[in-house]
């Protein structure tokens, strides 16, 4: 049985400010934006590529905004995830070699922290 991890819950305090940061930044796939009620708002997005979701929004979690860390991304080329993430506005800083990887770090309006990695060579 195969057990797929497909949604995970970032608490941020601003909706549409964590939205435009996902999409406009990061470049994260706007899915969807629902207003359910009143005390509940519902959006996903997703990074290109990926088969896990995001959702943010309004009464899906009591954690903190900015109390996720060490989410992950994982790119084929480190270099170019610097570029473009830099070109969208993103502070990513350098990267950063690790035998376990190459890593680009980022953080969320709120303080969400993310980590971009590069898989080591498995020659």
């Amino acid at each position: 049985m195969d057990f797929k991890l497909e949604l995970i819950s970032v608490p941020v305090s601003d909706v549409d400010r964590a939205k435009a940061f996902y999409v406009e930044q990061v470049g994260f796939n706007a899915d969807h934006d629902h207003r359910i009620s009143e005390e509940l708002r519902f959006v996903q997005l997703t990074p290109p590529g990926s088969a896990c979701s995001i959702s943010i929004g309004e009464g899906l979690t009591e954690a903190e905004p900015g109390s996720v860390q060490g989410l992950q991304l994982v790119v084929a080329d480190i270099e170019a995830a610097q570029a473009e993430l830099r070109g969208r506005g993103l502070d990513v800083g350098e990267v950063q070699r690790f035998p376990w990887g190459a890593f680009l770090f980022f953080r969320d309006p709120d303080g969400n922290g993310w980590a971009v990695q590069e898989l080591p060579s498995r020659d």
